[in-house]
């Protein structure tokens, strides 16, 4: 449609030009009352085309926003907290390599919201095989837990062998806070680590297996910045735990599965190596030495 414009008189075109330069001081006399941003010409311009306090409210709209925030100030941006110190993933061996094709039906994994504590455990299982053996030890692991006991997977998170090899455990993902089935009472929010052998007084604990443990306990705990020397507070969910369920309970990040069960595991030799283990983790992390 087209429109047709009559041509105004020249008294009109003048009192027009006298309406838009009013109008335009009253915009930078309100935005310096104001003390608002700089405005802009092009705002400026739509501005003057408002009739008086239509114009201050579009500039005060235009200069805050509809959230209350300034427009010339910086926005925050919604953004997940980045850990301080991370520790970097060590190279782990998936599932797979020792369940093979097969494997008992097991329900979903569950999820806790981060994982606060690590347990260590030792596997109470010969100390004198070959590395090339791990896959097949910790398949026999899982046949014993998920077949005879009928739990709904192998227990621990990962399995840590006598060469350094660590080796994914439970399913779910290594990345995720899997509850496990290794700590009874504060499984969820903790990652169960099994070194693959028994450690009970006077048995050499292999340099590379504590290595591998504090290599995976650095890079869990890091995910939730924690330090792998201080002390975390867990809500036992089972009583038969040495806690009642609902008691809240202090460990060391990385503690051993006696510290909250009744057990002797993970043994006295590998228990006495856990002080090095924790500060090797938190040195992975690039804490500063313990005083």
């Amino acid at each position: 449609m087209r429109v047709f414009r009559a041509p105004l008189p020249q008294r009109a075109l003048d009192a027009l030009r006298k309406v838009r330069a009013e109008c335009a001081r009253s915009v930078r006399r309100a935005s310096a009352a104001l003390r608002l941003p700089r405005v802009p010409r092009a705002v400026r311009i739509t501005l003057i085309c408002l009739p008086g306090l239509a114009a201050v409210a579009a500039l005060v709209l235009w200069a805050v926003g509809g959230d209350g925030t300034p427009s010339g100030a910086p926005r925050a941006v919604a953004t997940r907290d980045v850990p301080e110190h991370r520790a970097a993933r060590p190279a782990i061996v998936p599932r797979d390599r020792w369940l093979g094709d097969g494997g008992y039906q097991r329900p979903p994994a569950r999820y806790a919201d981060r994982v606060h504590a690590v347990f260590v455990h030792h596997t109470n299982s010969p100390n004198d095989y070959d590395c090339a053996d791990t896959p097949r030890i910790i398949r026999s692991l899982y046949v014993g837990q998920a077949g005879a006991r009928r739990w709904d997977d192998i227990g621990y998170n990962f399995v840590v062998d006598r060469c350094g090899r660590i080796y994914e455990g439970r399913a779910g993902g290594i990345e995720r806070a899997v509850v496990g089935a290794h700590t009874q009472g504060f499984n969820v929010g903790s990652t169960g680590i099994a070194a693959l052998g028994t450690f009970t007084d006077g048995v050499p604990v292999p340099q590379a297996m504590t290595d591998a443990i504090a290599a995976v306990a650095a890079w869990k705990l890091g995910l939730s910045d924690i330090d792998p020397r201080a002390p975390v507070r867990m809500v036992s969910t089972n009583s038969m735990s040495k806690y009642a369920a609902g008691t809240t309970a202090t460990f060391l990040a990385v503690s051993g599965h006696a510290d909250g069960f009744h057990t002797a595991c993970p043994g006295a030799a590998l228990t006495a190596r856990l002080p090095a283990i924790r500060e090797r983790a938190a040195r992975l992390q690039g804490r500063p030495r313990s005083p």
